[in-house]
């Protein structure tokens, strides 16, 4: 039989774009939390009127916050693969059944989408250089070897969702969800996946300069453990 699949999807101030993505995953997966993370717009309507499970926040808590909402409701309700996904159109629905496969096996704990695996992903160079040495940071600090540091699509098992303890609020999580798996010793992998940078998601996007504010958070996080 096939594992039961949540999608969990933050989401704040996306009412432009987060309709037509719970539309293109529920083709395939009708399993999906949005979590709208305060949005002052109709981000929560738009997501409910495509089938999408909703929960909010009252006010803009940060992304980690938002995931790790929607990640408790989705281990509540039952899934045995929780996939995180983006709101703003940048995943690809193509891309998932390849990572969930490794976790849906029981070969790793952890799937990780990787955009420098895939060569037909054009990073903007500023934003490729961030990333690279957003890697060798995590790296040197979290003692993992990965490709891609701060890719939103990723597939956990049950028993990993569960075991991972996401504090940052904000952006900051990223990091902390791969310092998480190497304290934990979870089995992972990374899986070529595709970014699609549109004017849409790179107006929406994190800037560069935002970086040294989430190594900030995420070193201040890790010495409060």
């Amino acid at each position: 039989m096939s594992p039961v699949v949540y999608f969990v999807i933050p989401a704040y101030n996306e009412e432009a774009a987060v309709g037509d993505v719970v539309r293109r995953v529920r083709a395939a997966f009708p399993n999906i939390v949005v979590v709208d993370d305060g949005s002052a717009d109709q981000t929560a309507a738009a997501a409910r009127e495509a089938g999408a499970i909703v929960l909010r926040h009252l006010i803009n808590r940060g992304q980690g916050a938002a995931l790790k909402t929607g990640i408790d409701c989705a281990v509540a309700r039952g899934a045995e693969i929780i996939v995180t996904f983006d709101s703003d159109g940048q995943h690809r629905l193509e891309d998932v059944r390849a990572l969930i496969e490794p976790v849906a096996s029981g070969r790793y704990d952890v799937a990780l989408g990787s955009r420098f695996l895939d060569r037909e992903t054009k990073v903007p160079p500023l934003r490729k250089l961030t990333l690279k040495l957003g890697v060798v940071f995590t790296r040197l600090v979290s003692r993992i070897q990965v490709t891609d540091t701060h890719n939103g699509l990723r597939a956990f098992s049950r028993h990993a969702a569960q075991e991972i303890q996401i504090r940052q609020d904000r952006m900051a999580h990223a990091s902390e969800i791969l310092d998480e798996i190497s304290r934990l010793k979870l089995r992972f992998c990374e899986v070529p996946t595709r970014i699609l940078y549109t004017d849409y998601s790179k107006a929406k996007g994190q800037r560069s300069s935002a970086a040294f504010r989430i190594v900030w958070d995420f070193l201040i996080g890790k010495s409060g453990m």
